[in-house]
């Protein structure tokens, strides 16, 4: 199940961010884990920023491109923002401890998660942002009966 919204700028991105937010407000977000894909320089920081900031979030909102995860706790839940462009090899994760950021107690937003191979969980939701004319296309695709629960509810609501 999927979704393609387009949005024509940040604004747009902003309101499909708080959409999104509302929606895990709504039914949790406890154990959701979001992959997010697209080019470099499609936005995957940017819409992680609006979404953590619809998700109660004060403050700026650092990309962890160097420090590879940003915790933020957040309804309640240790909310994990990981960027791992600048991973070398997936091991490395292994040396961070990475299976434990993933449990019934946290969600967690990757950014670049083909780069963690194996290691990384199954992806409740895959949010694929391309290019489009002047603004930016995003495909939010459910890939869990959790998800796609969600996912339905977003559909209705939106």
């Amino acid at each position: 199940m999927k979704v393609i919204e387009y949005c024509v700028d940040e604004k747009a991105t902003c309101r499909l961010a708080a959409n999104l937010g509302l929606l895990f407000k709504k039914n949790g977000l406890a154990g959701i884990c979001i992959f997010l894909k697209g080019d470099l320089g499609a936005g995957k920081t940017t819409f992680t920023r609006y979404l953590l900031k619809s998700l109660g979030h004060v403050g700026n909102v650092k990309s962890p491109t160097y420090t590879l995860v940003e915790p933020y706790d957040l309804l309640g839940l240790n909310v994990y923002h990981f960027d791992l462009y600048r991973l070398a090899d997936p091991e490395e994760l292994e040396f961070m401890g990475i299976r434990d950021y993933f449990n019934t107690k946290s969600a967690s937003l990757i950014e670049w998660p083909e780069r963690g191979g194996d290691l990384l969980p199954q992806a409740d939701f895959v949010i694929d942002i391309k290019y489009k004319d002047e603004g930016r296309e995003y495909t939010i695709e459910a890939f869990t009966d959790t998800a796609k629960s969600y996912l339905n509810d977003f559909q209705r609501h939106d």
